[in-house]
């Protein structure tokens, strides 16, 4: 799955040039919690969180009137508050990618372009919703976490019990395991019963951590 199929679009998009008050009554009618900055041209130069609108807007100049405060704000703009250097991704950026960019560098979003345009935003919301549906987590089934051996065939292997039991298999995740040669498993499974299930994996697998109907 790649990013293009999966980022939020169209993207709002503001001017540097927009007074910081401006900005952040925009992002709380929009709802969203960064607006990429571009140029006449529409041409990325930045990127401005709400976190980034709120700090300028604080003021610790308690001996100003709410008017005289209003005004000072108004002289800000989003130039002076938002980051410049800003990470991008394409639209054919694999999602785990983005994923793994958003985690390593601290971000919660980022901006899609194609070539200087900005043409989507990816968030940890939309990952989020992915992850649901990668998990089945809207789906009723059961739900069984497993250590098994970590070796080529074994998720066929399991696959086929589950078939001979007619169980079909809605979602299935694997991760690293609790010690050397062993995977954890993750699989949500349907048309079956919890004890049907748990009777035909258990002689194919070292444990069953934990099993459970899940709606």
């Amino acid at each position: 799955m790649l990013v293009g199929e999966r980022m939020s679009k169209p993207v709002i998009t503001i001017h540097s040039d927009m007074p910081v008050p401006d900005a952040l009554n925009l992002i709380h009618s929009e709802h969203v919690r960064r607006f990429p900055v571009v140029d006449q041209r529409g041409r990325l130069i930045g990127i401005v969180t709400e976190q980034d609108l709120l700090n300028a807007s604080a003021s610790n100049v308690t001996t100003l009137s709410v008017w005289e405060l209003s005004y000072l704000l108004n002289k800000i703009t989003v130039q002076k508050v938002m980051a410049k250097n800003v990470i991008t991704i394409t639209e054919n950026t694999p999602i785990e990618e983005a994923a793994r960019l958003m985690a390593d560098k601290h971000i919660s979003g980022l901006p899609v372009v194609r070539g200087q345009e900005v043409v989507g935003m990816i968030s940890e919301s939309d990952l989020f919703k992915l992850l649901l549906e990668v998990f089945g987590a809207r789906q009723p089934g059961i739900r069984v976490e497993l250590q098994a051996e970590d070796r080529p065939g074994k998720l066929m292997e399991l696959g086929q019990a589950i078939q001979s039991i007619g169980g079909n298999i809605i979602s299935v995740g694997t991760f690293l395991g609790e010690k050397t040669g062993s995977s954890s498993i993750l699989l949500k499974v349907d048309n079956v019963t919890m004890e049907d299930l748990q009777k035909v994996l258990t002689p194919l697998v070292e444990r069953i951590i934990d099993i459970r109907a899940s709606k």
